[in-house]
This record gives structure tokens, sequence and C-alpha cells, in this order.
């Protein structure tokens, strides 16, 4: 499986009282990602406020952008939960929902036991058991359990795990990360801020929040830098840094929903316990878009 280019984290769509989900918003966002650079969709992810879904609503999901995706779309469902029979059983409904792949989070409510040793047995045996192969899934800074290199390349030596999405934003472990695992094994980043320095070093693409905002310019980054033209990739890495820092480090989900409104598309409400933005941070974002898109344009 070649999990190159640049994925959206599709942001999960509600109503205006946060209660229900917003079927028709999300065929609405997805036409006009159709349209796009983008290599493919990642659904039920961080941005897409997954831990605050129930199985029901996930697989809702899981179904609604299956059926609206464009042909050629590559679609990764986030599967991850702490229990491994029930990620098991969520990535095998991904796999007949016609997924191609299943990113799954490092399990962490015991955090002290979630060991490398306990990390291998988990993913190892979630991979023997998916039709669909494994991306394992690093958050650190939610999760609180991280990846090493030396872990993942011992992840890498199984034959239906695929690749690593790296979101802790370091380039140094994602550089380690590339550097001890094969080279059929693919990393792929979950920061906007290096895209482009992690692709010099052979990353295969990345999973951004942004990428739900504006989707062509960060697809045009990678697009830079696979055709070796390093000035246009380097310069549209700074015009993204100041946005993806505004509407993604420090705002999350509802500064990337927010952002999204700003843009034509549908991004809504978060739930609960995510708070809305202050006028400030509103107003931060606005600017930072602004900014963006005039770079971009000159």
């Amino acid at each position: 499986m070649k999990l190159q280019g640049i994925f959206a984290p599709i942001s999960t769509p509600f109503t205006a009282n946060g209660e229900e989900l917003a079927f028709d918003k999300l065929a609405q966002n997805l036409t006009a990602y159709n349209c796009t650079g983008l290599a493919g969709y990642v659904v039920c992810g961080s941005t897409g406020e997954a831990n605050f879904l129930t199985w029901a609503e996930t697989e809702r999901l899981f179904a609604a952008v299956a059926e609206h995706a464009a042909a050629g779309k590559l679609l990764v469902a986030g599967t991850g939960i702490d229990p491994l029979g029930e990620t098991i059983l969520r990535s095998k409904r991904a796999a007949e929902l016609g997924y191609h792949a299943v990113l799954v989070r490092t399990p962490h409510y015991y955090k002290p036991f979630m060991t490398p040793a306990a990390l291998l047995e988990y993913y190892g045996r979630l991979a023997d058991a998916s039709r669909v192969p494994v991306i394992v899934y690093s958050i650190p800074q939610f999760t609180g359990v991280d990846v090493s290199a030396e872990l993942a390349a011992k992840l890498a030596q199984h034959p239906n795990i695929a690749g690593i999405k790296e979101s802790s934003g370091r380039l140094a472990i994602i550089g380690e990360i590339i550097s001890a695992a094969p080279r059929n094994f693919q990393t792929l980043v979950g920061s906007a801020s290096i895209i482009e320095p992690s692709l010099k070093l052979g990353a295969s693409g990345a999973i951004l929040g942004l990428a739900c905002v504006l989707p062509d310019l960060c697809a045009q980054v990678f697009e830079a830098a696979r055709a070796g033209d390093s000035k246009k990739a380097e310069a549209l890495q700074m015009t993204l840094d100041p946005i993806g820092k505004k509407c993604v480090s420090e705002t999350g989900p509802a500064g990337v929903k927010y952002a999204m409104d700003c843009v034509g598309l549908y991004g809504g409400v978060t739930r609960s316990p995510l708070l809305p933005l202050s006028d400030r941070q509103k107003l931060e974002i606005e600017e930072a878009l602004s900014t963006a898109q005039a770079a971009a344009a000159h």
C-alpha cells in the first residue's frame, strides 16, 4: 500500500447543539475535498473528535465518507480504542465498508504498563486479525505514550503494519524512525509545522488537521517536495506555519472548525468538553488565514 501524499483527518460535523451528526454538511465538505489534491481521508481521528463519538456514530461516519469519497481517494479509518478486541471488531467493520487501512492510536489508559512489549503484542495481534493494513498512531501529547524508533522498527517487521503516523511534532524522532525502520515502512507526519523537512528526510506524506482547511495548499507542499523544488516547498511551508499554529496547535478541533467556516466549508461546533473559541482566538485565526491565502496567491 502506498501511503503517499496529504491526507485530511475529516472533521466531524454536528448540528448546532452538537448532539447529532450533520451528514448533509459532511457530504458538502467531501464534495469540495474530492476536487482537491488530497490523497485521501482519515475518518474518526483526533481532528474528528473520535473520542467523543459513540460506536454507532462512528460506524455511520465510516459508511457516509465511503459513500461520498471520490474514486481514487485512499480511505483510512480511525479504529483505535484501548481494548484490543473492540479495536479488532472496529477494524473488521471498516474493511467491510471499503476502507483501505486503519489508523490505531496507542492504548494509553494504563500508561505505566504500556511498555514496548505490551504495544508489540497489541499491534501484532491486531495486525494478525485485521483484513487491511494497520497504521500505528503515535500522539504522545494526547496519550502520554511514545513510540520510539526502536519500537517502530520492531513493529515494521509485521507484514500487515504498513507505517506510522508520528504526531509529536518532533522532527528528530521522524528522522530516527525513518533511519531505523525498513524502507517499505512508511512514515506519515502529523504536524503541519514540519511537513517539508519531514519529506526531505524520507517521510511518505502527512495527515494534517490543516488539510481540512487548506487542502490544496498542503498538497502543494508535497508536490513541490516530490518534484525536487525545495525552494517552493520551503516557501509554502513558511506560508502554512502561522495558520497551522493558530488553528491546530493552539486551538485544536475548535480552531480547525472555525477556520473551515471562514473558507466556505462547514466546521460548526465541537462537542463538550471542548469549548468554543474566544473572540480573540477567532480574530487571530482570521488574520493568520488571510495572511496565508495572500501569500499563496502571491
